[in-house]
């Protein structure tokens, strides 16, 4: 009789051990399920953008034939939603975000896609290439941030270019071979995001909290946004630079 109790007592310690687990792991996910989304527009009339001309290169002039290549510096959409943004969490003492996503940077018809490339300190991110003319990757990391230059050609059909950044940076990208060919790697710490066309974004897995949000445009700079982010209810948090 003693026995049969002390399992009927074992039995129910797991299950109670089991539910507050699973209770337990379903506040952490709603805790995890938070975001911050918004817009981020330009004020005032968009610059014009420089044309490319790419005709030392028979391959990339004919790519361009008949939709010629201009600089992206800044690229707004008809509602004045500025594109290729980089939003993150400048105050961010969480851990760097697991992701099983790996950010890819293309060389397609002599130009890079995305213009801008964000990601996570440590995450992989790959280089390709889509053209049948050689490339050349040169990213400019300051030396100081920990992370290290490397400068790499890409011939067509070559193998992706498999790499990783160290520390938070904003990294300018040249091609030694194609000079108008500028990117840049946007490397932060924590949850962002790239606006798209229209200026819209949304930075996911934010947990409950208050949150210094940093916009990032290579042109305009910097501006930050307060914002607090509840269980269950999104941030918002809406950016304007001024056109010059």
């Amino acid at each position: 009789m003693r026995k049969h109790f002390n399992f009927a007592a074992v039995v129910s310690a797991v299950a109670l051990i089991c539910c507050g687990a699973l209770i337990l792991g379903h506040k952490v996910n709603a805790a995890g399920e938070g975001k911050i989304t918004g817009t981020v527009k330009l004020d005032g009339a968009v610059p014009h953008m420089k044309g490319i001309d790419m005709s030392k290169d028979p391959y990339c002039s004919k790519a361009h034939e008949t939709s010629p290549a201009h600089l992206e510096t800044v690229v707004a959409g008809a509602n004045g939603g500025l594109e290729n943004v980089v939003l993150y969490i400048a105050d961010w003492s969480g851990p760097a975000q697991a992701s099983t996503a790996v950010p890819v940077f293309d060389q397609k018809n002599c130009m890079y896609t995305p213009h801008v490339l964000a990601m996570d300190v440590g995450q992989t991110f790959k280089v390709t290439t889509s053209d049948q003319t050689t490339h050349n990757i040169h990213p400019l990391p300051n030396p100081m941030t920990g992370n290290i230059p490397w400068n790499q050609s890409q011939p067509p059909g070559a193998a992706p270019v498999e790499k990783s950044w160290k520390a938070p940076e904003v990294i300018p990208v040249k091609c030694n071979i194609h000079p108008w060919m500028n990117g840049w790697y946007v490397v932060v710490k924590g949850p962002y995001a790239t606006t798209d066309g229209n200026g819209n974004y949304t930075i996911e897995n934010v947990p409950p909290g208050n949150y210094t949000v940093t916009a990032w445009q290579e042109t305009y700079g910097t501006q930050t946004a307060k914002v607090t982010v509840a269980a269950g209810a999104p941030a918002k948090a809406d950016f304007t630079f001024k056109a010059k």
